[in-house]
């Protein structure tokens, strides 16, 4: 790399990425677009960004969603191939992380093929760059998240075994989302129901019987517009049934969850299918709403998502009372002890926030109704002798 086709690239930075105005952005667009050689040290300089985007505590998936909210899908695009790129450089992470990168490297060809077509020029490339550099440039620093392999126990499935049973949870609840016939989807959610409350009281089990120095660890969850108040609320109310804590960003448009592995996992597969499901119900009543000669559609949304997940939050609290047997107590209350101290020292200073906009009657009670009819992982009461879940 020549000292020319650096200054090249510092010269458009700084015309750039510190300014706001159009004619600031296209006065590096032009620099760049006229010196090809710079294209490779640019492109590196991308990479640089990305790793020092890590280092103030954001992931893949993080980025790739700013990106998506503030941006265009090229811009998504380019996000994509820049972490991909960087990964070669990247020290070894956690089997989250690695989970982000697989779908990223899932839609690697769809990408690739999009961008084909689109062939931009020069100047449009370099503009689509400095556009995202400028945001990957002032990404504020996030409460970073514990990357570690998990620790593996005797008598304990394997990662792959555990991959394999999520999988399966996964397209259970998606035939049940999918499928027109209420029958056909409660048999498949109460199939994947009985997966997860497995998966989950048999590390449940296992911390009683063979206590190890797992920890809580944390994960983020996109809660994205519109109506994040409400999705905000139904998520923090699966996570608390789960033995979780749930601290929204709104700003960054996500949920930090904070809990043990296995119930991280249930939060993130009953979260995402129960708002499926709402969503599902609430294009229904709108239409009906509609059909009877209702405009008011935007205030009939929120209330309905803001009553779906008020009374979802009743059911899960209600389902979760009755759940645990006397045996557990002790192994629950310590594990909730941790999750609140690890919630405490990533979060030491939290605020609380009033739902706003829920102002339709009509969009409450469709909500609190459609609620009642949401299949939800409802676990079956603990084995009281310390036998294995599958066989209680």
């Amino acid at each position: 790399m020549s000292s020319a086709t650096a200054g090249t690239v510092d010269h458009a930075f700084r015309a750039a990425l510190y300014a706001e105005s159009d004619t600031a952005l296209d006065t590096g667009a032009s620099l760049l677009a006229a010196d090809t050689a710079a294209d490779a040290e640019l492109a590196r300089r991308g990479q640089e960004f990305v790793a020092a985007a890590w280092r103030r505590g954001w992931q893949p998936a993080d980025v790739v969603r700013i990106v998506r909210r503030e941006l265009d899908d090229v811009h998504v695009r380019l996000a994509a191939e820049l972490i991909r790129a960087q990964q070669a450089h990247d020290r070894p992470r956690g089997p989250r992380w690695r989970a982000q990168l697989d779908e990223l490297s899932a839609g690697a060809a769809e990408s690739a093929e999009a961008a084909a077509r689109a062939r931009p020029d020069r100047f449009t490339h370099a503009t689509t760059v400095l556009e995202l550099y400028r945001l990957l440039l002032r990404l504020p620093a996030l409460e970073p998240l514990d990357e570690h392999e998990p620790t593996h126990r005797p008598g304990t499935a394997s990662g792959g075994s555990e991959s394999r049973m999520l999988t399966r949870i996964r397209a259970l609840l998606a035939k049940a989302e999918a499928t027109g016939f209420p029958q056909e989807a409660e048999a498949l959610s109460a199939k994947a129901q009985e997966l997860m409350a497995r998966h989950s009281i048999d590390e449940a089990l296992l911390a009683a019987l063979t206590p190890t120095a797992a920890a809580p660890g944390a994960c983020r969850i996109g809660v994205e517009a519109p109506y994040e108040q409400a999705k905000a609320v139904l998520l923090d109310a699966v996570a608390t049934a789960n033995h979780c804590r749930a601290v929204w960003n709104e700003p960054m448009g996500f949920s930090t969850v904070v809990g043990f592995e296995a119930d991280l996992e249930a939060v993130e597969i009953l979260y995402t299918s129960l708002l499926v499901q709402a969503t599902t119900a609430m294009t229904r009543a709108e239409a009906a709403q509609r059909a009877g000669g209702r405009k008011r559609t935007k205030t009939f949304r929120q209330s309905f998502l803001a009553a779906y997940a008020h009374r979802t939050g009743t059911r899960l609290a209600a389902a979760a009372e009755t759940q645990v047997t006397d045996d557990l107590l002790p192994v629950l209350a310590s594990r909730e002890v941790a999750v609140t101290a690890h919630t405490d020292r990533m979060f030491p200073r939290t605020t609380t926030t009033r739902l706003r906009g829920v102002s339709d009657a009509a969009g409450w009670t469709e909500g609190a109704e459609a609620a009642d009819r949401a299949q939800m992982g409802v676990r079956p009461r603990l084995p009281r002798d310390g036998r294995d879940a599958r066989d209680a």
